[in-house]
């Protein structure tokens, strides 16, 4: 598999990550409670979703930016590796804390937060093998 097709993996993988956390970023705005359990953790006053929602903006838009750039940026994929390690650090952590203290039901079976480290473990698998590729 060459960059670009690894590159539209990424892409699209981080639009879930952007609908994702841009809806239960939506959601603690308008309801004040997080959508899929009523409670969200926060880290520094502000709901973990609003940094996963910019974790995955920034692995979007430097998507994007592969894609129409004419030469392989490797910088580029740095950068999204680099994002998305701190994205599983930041959810891998938020994801054991909810998992170690669960609540009665989660909508969707798992906490939020193990559902974006899933998506940043993909994206880091992909942005490794793409700068592999020549």
């Amino acid at each position: 598999m060459n960059r670009k097709n690894l590159t539209k993996y990424i892409l699209l993988i981080s639009l879930f990550g952007v609908a994702f956390s841009g809806w239960l970023t939506l959601g603690t705005i308008f309801s004040g409670a997080c959508p899929l359990s009523g409670e969200c953790p926060y880290f520094l006053g502000y709901p973990v979703c609003d940094y996963g929602l910019i974790m995955f903006l920034i692995i979007f838009a430097s998507s994007i930016m592969l894609l129409k750039t004419k030469y392989n940026s490797t910088t580029l994929m740095k950068i999204v590796l680099l994002v998305s390690l701190i994205g599983i650090a930041f959810s891998g952590y938020f994801s054991i804390i909810e998992l170690l203290n669960p609540r009665p039901s989660y909508t969707l079976l798992l906490p939020s937060c193990v559902y974006g480290l899933t998506m940043y473990v993909i994206i880091m698998l992909l942005a490794i093998r793409a700068l592999k590729v020549r």
